[in-house]
């Protein structure tokens, strides 16, 4: 098998039908299947979803998994992950939409450079503009302080400033960068074996840059290949709890920075951090608060 793609789906059946149809609409020149995860959807989206592709699902082309629990976005693709025995692996998004060649593009992309052990496409939102969470730098004390600060919307081209988003860098050019978005990441799986799984300490977020920086420390290049696109419908699957997925983002930060960086840091630069991190979140939930009591205020 050439490619295994993991598709985790989680109450989204109409997104999760579009993404799968995407794929198995096209003739591709690659043997591959795809691995729906189910998340413990409550909503009969999984069993909607074995009814439509029963017979990809009789054939071997789509392989169903349940999962009983919903223990998050990177325990549902490891159940996948642990099941895959093809040479490249590709974690989509349910609410992505896969244009024309796009697969095809990137597994020839990799095959012609054995160093390469991740490679994002250009993410597409459906306006039109860049997903700037395709292409990314670590999130190392600086970069992170120019993004929070908003000196990084400022100056948006300035190679300093910058760097999170790597808004200074051609997004139709092809070049290795630090992290990629799980929306879209094909990974070799020879990478899989030599770093591991996803680590389930993050729930939802910061899985992706976790891989990403394990696989990058292990002299894997990490490559955004804008020669083939996706669209991602972009927050359309995580509008289901926003202050569980608010504070579960800025919980993927602090899991982040003590994984990584804490040991490389004093601890003044670890408490600014902290600080920073609770802040932020806390200004996030009085936001969320606040638009609740103004929608039942209109609404009254």
């Amino acid at each position: 098998m050439d490619l295994s793609i993991i598709i985790v789906n989680y109450q989204t059946y109409d997104l999760t039908k579009q993404a799968i149809k995407s794929i198995i609409d096209q003739d591709h020149p690659f043997s591959y299947e795809i691995f729906l995860v189910d998340n413990n959807s409550q909503d009969g989206s999984f069993e909607k979803l074995e009814e439509d592709f029963k017979k990809q699902s009789a054939n071997g082309l789509i392989n169903f998994i349940k999962n009983s629990h919903n223990n998050g976005f990177a325990n549902a693709n490891n159940l996948a992950l642990k099941k895959s025995n093809s040479k490249y692996v590709l974690l989509l998004n349910s609410d992505t939409l896969v244009v024309d060649d796009c697969l095809a593009k990137c597994i020839n992309y990799m095959e012609k450079d054995e160093g390469i052990g991740a490679l994002g496409c250009k993410v597409l939102l459906p306006d039109g503009s860049l997903d700037k969470a395709c292409r990314r730098s670590f999130p190392t004390f600086s970069v992170s302080f120019y993004h929070m600060t908003g000196l990084s919307r400022l100056f948006p081209k300035s190679k300093r400033f910058g760097q999170y988003n790597l808004t200074y860098l051609d997004e139709n050019k092809i070049y290795p960068v630090d992290c990629l978005t799980g929306a879209f990441m094909m990974v070799r799986s020879e990478v899989v074996h030599s770093v591991g799984l996803l680590d389930e300490d993050f729930f939802m977020y910061g899985e992706d840059i976790d891989w990403c920086y394990r696989i990058k420390a292990s002299n894997w290049k990490i490559l955004y290949y804008s020669g083939a696109e996706i669209v991602h419908f972009k927050g359309s699957s995580s509008q289901k709890n926003q202050l569980k997925l608010t504070v579960e983002f800025y919980k993927a930060m602090y899991t982040f920075y003590n994984k990584h960086y804490k040991s490389q840091y004093p601890w003044i630069i670890t408490f600014i951090t902290y600080l920073g991190i609770g802040a932020i979140c806390g200004m996030c939930i009085l936001g969320i608060f606040f638009n609740k009591i103004v929608s039942s205020v209109s609404a009254a």
